[in-house]
């Protein structure tokens, strides 16, 4: 049976300069999209690329002493570098310096002439180089730009104009009869109510007073404007021809399904281009959604990413800082789906410990771990459903419903947000089924082999249901689980592990990373007499107050794969089970710890000893070179204080 197809493009980038996280999260928004469609089995086709033809790009190349190919060839060099880096995983990286796209443009253009839609006059009007957009007096904010808030000069050439005006009437009821045409919705009342309903001007489509760009074919003193030139790339690429037979990739993938751009631009996408199509006799794209804008958040602001305000956050630097799908993952989670979304390196560090240490790494070890402590890492059904298990179960399948719903309607944030609700509703099974304590009778180890099914089925839903945001650790967590069962249908059938599977040993998915300080505070040094006991500081209530001391039950001790002097610690306290390493391997042997019950300090910051995550402290007394842990009598989880 033939696939459905999935046609999606992004705009495409301008090459003026290299651009900043504001503008790459179009791509990593676009590329989920895209590999969600892939997984559900969708023939897809992922169009990317650049814009590189404009006065603004003329100019910069001036005033840096080169050329205008070579600027745009640096540039467009460098943003797919940008792509690549992301993973990104386009079909088509078009540049509008393409020999075969400026063949068709000159095409279209002579044709739109051809045909009486295009005309020549003389224009005047209020012009943005930055955008390159002109404005009436009204359209102005505050004098200035509405989009970039740049300088807007009087500007007075001869032009070709198209005639936007001819099809006003025909657009509005194309756009009345195909409601989710623009989406989301307010994007489509904003253009039905402010820009086509008052009028539609006819739309200058040719420049004479600069030369880098696409020659119109029967005027060469005039170029080819934004409007024909880097709009049609999302046909040409295809193979449009204007004139003539396309391409099969033409007739195979249009119309596209989505168009995926900034809120800026949506005017330009839902008027200028559907018209554009319209006089070509063309289909219209089935949908042109535009999206929020990621702003930067510096205290209680929020603002766009912008040199002048120094507030720039550029994507390849945060993923050599952080690691790639920590930026994927932090990005896509902090956008809603039509509010402008608030980024900053404080809430990756954030969701990064919060979602995918603490919550998606903690339970692929947890669950990991047990698998071969109790059973040399094989699993297998063991005892029928009880309710708990049923009711995770359900929850499981519940999640794949949502997380469609949510994907088919690029809601991107509430389907990550579904997914991690999985996550913490198994981290709260295992403290609810104990496999600790199933694991010490043996008249309860099918009911143990359930409980580790059922975690190990739900580690493999995440890893197929999280491929589109971090697909590098989804492969990681099929890695550890060691099974081939990824196809996205087999999540709908609960229980479709392998039989006789063995999982992996955990590795770690993601160290704790460091929360930001600001500023570091000032320790005073104390001097002490030299008969005198040394005290460290002084230190308020407050500060004691700050430690979470309770007793914890030390369930196995094993050797430090690599470090001689540590023990690595399972620590149950209360409900819950966490992971220590300590040095007490010189003064304890392993069978000694096992059993003990002792302090623990909670909530010291994790960290990473050789390899391995320690989260808290076993509290001890040290005498010399005699260390004796602070032992207690106390139930498990009583708070010290």
């Amino acid at each position: 049976m033939e696939r459905e197809k999935f046609y999606l493009t992004t705009a495409i980038a301008y090459t003026s300069k290299i651009p900043h996280l504001g503008n790459t999260y179009e791509w990593i928004l676009s590329d989920a999209i895209v590999r969600y469609k892939r997984i559900r089995g969708f023939d897809t086709y992922f169009l990317t690329g650049t814009d590189e033809h404009g006065q603004k790009i003329q100019e910069q190349a001036l005033s840096e002493g080169v050329t205008p190919r070579e600027l745009v060839d640096r540039v467009a060099g460098a943003i797919r570098d940008i792509d690549d880096t992301l993973k990104v995983s386009y079909d088509d990286f078009i540049r509008t310096t393409d020999p075969e796209h400026q063949r068709r443009v000159q095409g279209i253009f002579q044709r739109l002439y051809d045909q009486g839609d295009i005309y020549k006059d003389a224009y005047e009007g209020l012009y943005c180089v930055s955008c390159e957009a002109y404005y009436t007096e009204s359209q102005l904010h505050e004098g200035v730009c509405p989009q970039c808030n740049g300088k807007v000069t009087t500007q007075k050439e001869e032009a070709y104009f198209f005639k936007l005006s001819k099809y006003q009437k025909r657009l509005e009821e194309y756009i009345e009869q195909n409601p989710h045409f623009i989406y989301p919705e307010s994007r489509r009342n904003e253009m039905l109510n402010n820009f086509i309903r008052p009028g539609l001007r006819d739309l200058s489509v040719s420049r004479s007073s600069f030369d880098w760009g696409i020659p119109v074919p029967f005027d060469p003193k005039h170029v080819a404007y934004v409007w024909i030139d880097a709009l049609s790339n999302y046909i040409t690429a295809l193979g449009y021809e204007p004139y003539g037979e396309s391409s099969d990739l033409f007739k195979k993938y249009w119309p596209a399904d989505v168009h995926v751009i900034g809120k800026d631009i949506v005017r330009f996408h839902t008027i200028y281009w559907p018209i554009v199509l319209m006089a070509l006799d063309v289909p219209l794209p089935k949908q042109v959604f535009g999206h929020p804008w990621l702003l930067i958040k510096t205290g209680d602001q929020a603002t766009k990413m912008s040199k002048s305000r120094g507030n720039v956050l550029y994507a390849t630097d945060l993923v050599e800082r952080y690691g790639l799908d920590r930026v994927r993952y932090s990005v896509l989670r902090e956008m809603p789906f039509s509010d402008d979304g608030h980024f900053n390196e404080a809430s990756l560090v954030t969701r990064s410990n919060t979602d995918l240490a603490n919550v998606l790494g903690n339970l692929l070890n947890r669950t990991l771990a047990m698998n071969h402590r109790f059973f040399g890492g094989k699993v297998e059904p063991g005892s029928e459903p009880e309710a708990l298990d049923l009711s995770l179960m359900e929850l499981a399948k519940k999640t794949v419903e949502i997380y469609e719903e949510k994907m088919d309607a690029f809601h991107i944030s509430e389907a990550m947000e579904a997914v991690m609700e999985l996550a913490k509703a198994s981290n709260k099974y295992i403290d609810e089924t104990e496999p600790w304590l199933l694991g010490r009778d043996d008249t309860k180890h099918d009911r143990l082999k359930r409980v580790l099914f059922t975690l190990t089925e739900n580690l493999r839903i995440l890893g197929v249901l999280l491929t589109p945001f971090i697909p590098d650790t989804a492969d990681e967590i099929f890695r550890q689980l060691q099974t081939q069962v990824r196809d996205y249908d087999t999540i709908k059938d609960y229980g479709s592990l392998e039989e006789g599977l063995v999982v992996g040993k955990g590795v770690p998915l993601f160290e704790r990373l460091e929360e930001h300080v600001e500023k570091k505070e000032e320790v005073v040094e104390e001097k002490a007499t030299p008969k005198e006991e040394v005290f460290k500081p002084t230190i308020s209530y407050d500060d004691f107050a700050k430690l979470d001391m309770r007793v914890g039950e030390i369930l196995s001790c094993e050797d430090h794969p690599k470090a001689d002097k540590l023990y690595i610690l399972k620590v149950r306290i209360g409900n819950s089970e966490r992971q220590i390493v300590s040095g007490l391997k010189e003064n304890y042997k392993k069978e000694e710890l096992v059993g003990k019950k002792a302090v623990v300090l909670c909530n010291l910051a994790p960290r990473n000893l050789r390899g391995q995550v320690s989260n808290g402290m076993v509290l001890a007394e040290v005498a010399g070179d005699e260390v004796k842990i602070l032992e207690a009598v106390l139930p498990s989880g009583t708070e010290i204080s």
